[in-house]
Order: structure tokens, then sequence, then C-alpha cells
């Protein structure tokens, strides 16, 4: 700001306002020392002082006045200043703690952004797995029917498992039946074919046959063998004569006749009784083996289990289709019946008559293969 004027600057000037006044009277009076005054200039004199001291009051009172407002501007700039200050404090706790505040917001975010950013991978795992599922999921039908079809083929080869090859085929057939792809009219064809190849098959009574065998198991403990044969029960002694036996003549009355009747009667039933008896005691037969005849109590025994053995191998390779395996058990039980066994005996015989009719049972059947649905879910599977 500009420095107004003061009040010690107004005697400096009416000083010299004087001093020009005395030296242009002096040079007046010294050029004119005869004439007077006039009064009009002292007038004039007299209004330019009055004029010069009101505009010095008139400056002095401005400059006192300037110097006030500049006063109270300062002291309200000084308050300002300090008011501004206090203002800045605060700015700056305030600023503190927003900062303080945005950078927990910050750490929130990018938890948040970490969290969503999982969220978004999970969730495009999610849908990958997803469109996995619905594409792959007749892939996964047809690599299932695949494995069961399989297995169905080796069970049907191995064991002849006829029964359960079908139910494979009719499982297989349903879930193609779910689904409405005209690629699987083929595949179901297939399995068609293949269970019409089944259901042609002569059907084989497995089950009464194996019966049979359990049936002929149990009656082994009650055949007779060789070494166990015993001497038969004596016939009776037939009492009374025969025609004929008085001599061919006609019966003569009297005690004679009656003692020679009763002498023919002893001797015929003391004949009969000695040959009944040379008869027990003497016995041929033609046996193969002679040491059938010489088995001790364990070797029976042990006999005895072996056959059963045999026939229990006969109807274990029964159920698995064994027919070499059959046959061949068979006639070795066979054999050892003949053997050891004595034929002679009712039982024995039942026995030998329902082992021929177990070995008249057909197993040497073909079993067809599923190699036509089996080829068809694969050629299916190997499309591009």
């Amino acid at each position: 700001m500009n420095d107004l004027p003061t009040s010690s600057d107004h005697p400096t000037s009416s000083q010299n306002h004087a001093e020009a006044s005395r030296n242009g009277a002096s040079s007046l009076h010294s050029g004119d020392r005869a004439t007077h005054t006039d009064p009009l200039l002292r007038q004039t004199r007299r209004i330019a002082f009055g004029g010069l001291g009101a505009l010095t009051l008139l400056i002095i009172l401005q400059a006192w006045s300037t110097h006030t407002q500049l006063s109270m501007m300062r002291e309200e700039v000084a308050q300002r200043l300090k008011n501004g200050d206090a203002v800045n404090a605060e700015n700056r706790v305030l600023l503190k703690s927003i900062q303080d505040a945005v950078k927990e917001m910050q750490s929130k975010v990018s938890v948040l952004e970490s969290r969503q950013q999982e969220s978004q991978s999970q969730q495009l795992a999610l849908e990958q797995l997803y469109q996995d599922l619905a594409r792959n999921r007749d892939d996964w039908a047809l690599a299932e029917i695949e494995q069961v079809l399989s297995t169905a083929s080796q069970q049907l080869q191995l064991a002849g498992n006829v029964q359960g090859a079908l139910i494979a085929l009719q499982n297989a057939d349903a879930k193609l039946s779910h689904s409405d792809k005209p690629q699987f009219i083929n595949i179901r064809r297939a399995i068609a074919r293949d269970q019409d190849k089944l259901k042609a098959l002569p059907s084989i009574d497995l089950t009464g046959t194996a019966l049979r065998l359990d049936s002929i198991i149990a009656q082994i403990d009650g055949m007779p063998l060789l070494a166990d044969e015993k001497p038969a029960a004596s016939a009776p002694a037939q009492r009374g004569g025969k025609p004929g036996s008085t001599g061919g003549g006609a019966a003569k009355p009297g005690v004679i006749g009656s003692w020679l009747s009763g002498l023919n009667d002893a001797w015929h039933s003391w004949t009969d009784d000695m040959w009944s008896e040379v008869r027990q005691l003497i016995r041929v037969r033609n046996v193969e083996t002679s040491d059938a005849l010489l088995l001790s109590p364990t070797q029976a025994y042990y006999v005895r289990e072996n056959l059963k053995l045999r026939l229990l191998n006969a109807r274990l390779a029964l159920l698995s289709r064994n027919e070499s395996g059959f046959r061949g058990d068979l006639n070795v039980a066979q054999e050892t019946i003949v053997r050891f066994f004595d034929t002679r005996a009712r039982q024995t015989q039942t026995v030998q008559s329902q082992l021929r009719q177990v070995q008249g049972s057909t197993l040497a059947i073909e079993m067809p293969t599923l190699a036509d649905s089996l080829n068809a879910v694969r050629n299916y599977k190997a499309k591009p």
C-alpha cells in the first residue's frame, strides 16, 4: 500500500508558501514601494490559507482513517489466519482419518476383489464342469454300457450266463431309449440282434441236473460195497412129501405106509437143509478186482468219499459248462461204482441209472458273442 502524507508535512508546505509570499511581496515592495497592498490580494491569501488548512485537516483525517482501517484489517487478517490455522489443523486430522479410512477401505476392496476373482474362477470352473457334463453325458453313458456289455460277454463265454447277458442287453437298451438322438438307433438295432440270438438258444436245465447229482451224492452212503456183502438167509425147509415120493406106487395102508412116508419126508428135509448150507458156504462170482473184496473199513470210507468228490467236481463242471471235465468225472464215478460196489443191489442199480440220465444231458452249446453290440458302441465312440 502507498504511504499517505502525514500531518507533519503540512507546516513545511505552508512555510514554503509563506516564504514565497514574502519573496513576492518583497519583490513587489521593491518594485513599487510607493503603492499600498491591495485588499483583494489579502482576501485571496486568507482563502488560500484556509483551503490549505482544510485540505491538510482532511488529509490528516484520511490518514487516520486509513491507518485505523489497516489496523482493523490486520487484526481481521490475523484472526482469519488464526482461524485458518485451526481449520487447517482440523482438516489435517480429518484428512488423516480419511486416509486411514481409505486405506482400510482399500484393504477391504482388495480382499473383496480377491474373493470376487476366486468366485469368478470357481464359477468358470463350475460352468466348464457343467459344459463337460452336458457334453460328455452321452459319452459316459456309452462307456458304462460298453463296460456292462463287455462283462456280460465274458460271463457268457466263460460261464454260459445267458440270463445275465440278456439282462445286460435289456438295461443297455433301456438307457439308450431315454435319449432322443437318432445316432443311437444303430446301437439299439445291434442290441436287438444279440437279444434274438440269446433267446434262440436251446434251454439247458442246469439246475435240475445239479439237483440230480445232489440226490446221487446223498445215496452213496447207502450203497453196499462188495466187501460189505454178507451170506443170504437160509430158505425154510420144505415140509411135506412131494408127488411120487412114496416110490411111485399107491399109498400103502397101515403102519408101514405111514412110517415110510415119515421117513421119506425126513430124508427130503435133511437133504434140502444140507444143500442150502452148502450153497451158503460156497459161492462163485466173477470179480475183476480182487482187492475190492479185501477193503478195510477205513478204505471203504475213503472209497465212498472219493466217489462223492468226483460227483461234486462233476457238479462244478456242469455249472461252469466245462463239458469235458463234467463227462470225465461222471465216467470215473461209473467205473468206481462198478469196481467197488455191489451192482446187483437195487440201490446201486438206481444210482447207475440216474448217472446215465445225467450223462445224457447236453452241454455242448456254442454260445454267441455280444460283438455286434460292442462294435456298434465302440464305432459310435470313435466318431469325431
